[in-house]
């Protein structure tokens, strides 16, 4: 029998687990299949310490006709997944109104602050120096006046937040980024943000951390939890039963499903994001956003990953990757770049919050059931993060700060 048991892993399970380890506690990972092989593998790898202010849905009609239209390449959308999400998606619209989003910010901020700090004792004691650079990310224009929007958003945060950037014009940009093919109007360089090379082999370097410290990897069946008089059980694969007297779900997405078999409806809604990877001898140096396309240009050990925005659409339905064949043309456009290396897309989902607040804490009702899961676009960001913060509430018994506990949006399921 375990201490804990850690369902889900990706970078945010993986990082539960370690923090628990840590503290002394016998703990179990368990996933369906090879941890850090799905969304945490994925991502554009940038551990955003500069991440203030979490992603908020756009609210003027230019913009939303632009996305309603198909004309925007940062958002879009499937007809047949609005009814389910409407009301998610009415909050997160609600949630990204000025004033309280900058409420959500005082929050958030104070998690994405210390990402790269949470992150650099694992980084060291896994032997991953390797797949980090600390040479920040840059937002590139080819609009001037959208140029000076960014740089004077860029200044409030840096007074409001201590948040560190550089603004590059034209030739700046250029000169630190020899192999552009033409002159944009200039950019946000974010200092105090990390990079990766390879996401997936990071987390899978954590998991090897919390192994040769002990830790124990099973391969089962998430959805099998269940919780017998005072303690918690799930089934491997081999058919095993694996028993704590707590449980922690980072699940991602699937998070939503396994906590609605408690009687618990979570507002969790998807954003699917693609990518591909391009040879680029001469790309770019750090990873390069094209806010023009709303594509990311990510130098990787397996080439240049070309990443796209948000779509909306259900989980699990046909994937139209129209972003991307956008985000792909920008590339070209802006460096050379050769043809795709993979016959298919990668296709991933971001677990998101309409508050756009992960969810940590005890799940109400639910004795020894912990939460730590709806990251959002910062899962690679804050899984050691939110794995410190509820470490220390479940063994050292210290308070999370108040909006982040579960019990502000988690109702009963069949509740009005």
């Amino acid at each position: 029998m375990y201490d804990v048991i850690v369902l889900g892993g990706g970078m945010v399970g993986v990082s539960t687990a370690l923090a628990l380890q840590e503290r002394g506690v016998s703990a179990a990972l368990i996933d369906r299949g090879d941890p850090a092989a799905q969304s945490s593998s994925g991502n554009a790898g940038i551990i955003q310490a500069e991440a203030a202010e979490p992603y908020a849905m756009p609210r003027s009609l230019g913009q939303l006709a632009a996305i309603a239209s198909g004309r925007s390449n940062a958002v879009a959308w499937q007809a047949t997944a609005l009814p389910a999400m409407l009301r998610p998606l009415w909050g997160y619209f609600r949630n990204s109104a000025p004033s309280r989003h900058r409420r959500i910010a005082q929050t958030y901020v104070k998690l994405t602050s210390r990402a790269t700090a949470d992150h650099a004792p694992w980084i060291a004691d896994a032997g991953s120096e390797h797949l980090i650079k600390r040479k920040g990310f840059v937002h590139a224009f080819r609009d001037e006046r959208e140029l000076g929007v960014a740089a004077s958003r860029a200044e409030r945060l840096a007074r409001d937040y201590g948040v560190r950037f550089s603004a590059l014009d034209g030739r700046a940009l250029c000169e630190s980024e020899p192999g552009l093919k033409q002159r944009m109007a200039g950019a946000i360089h974010w200092i105090d943000a990390w990079t990766c090379t390879d996401p997936g082999a990071l987390v899978a370097s954590y998991v090897s951390l919390f192994r040769s410290r002990g830790g124990q990897v099973l391969h089962g069946n998430a959805m099998t939890l269940a919780r017998d008089a005072d303690f918690w059980h799930v089934q491997e694969n081999s058919g095993d039963r694996v028993t704590s007297k707590q449980a922690v779900i980072a699940m991602g997405m699937r998070s939503a499903e396994l906590c609605k078999r408690f009687g618990l409806k979570v507002p969790l809604f998807p954003k699917r994001g693609y990518h591909l990877h391009l040879p680029a001898e001469n790309g770019p140096r750090i990873p390069f956003v094209d806010v023009a396309s709303s594509a990311v240009f990510a130098p990787m050990a397996g080439g240049l990953r070309v990443l796209t925005g948000a779509e909306i659409a259900r989980d699990g339905s046909k994937t139209r990757p129209v972003q991307l064949e956008r985000a792909r043309r920008a590339a070209k456009e802006l460096f050379e770049v050769g043809e795709p290396v993979e016959h298919e897309p990668w296709v991933g989902v971001r677990p998101c919050m309409p508050d756009m607040l992960p969810m940590i804490g005890e799940i109400p009702g639910q004795k020894g059931l912990w939460a730590n899961f709806g990251h959002g676009h910062q899962g690679f960001t804050l899984g050691p993060t939110t794995a410190s913060l509820l470490a220390g509430a479940m063994i050292d018994g210290i308070a999370v700060e108040q909006p982040l506990l579960p019990i502000r949006l988690l109702i009963r399921a069949g509740s009005p």
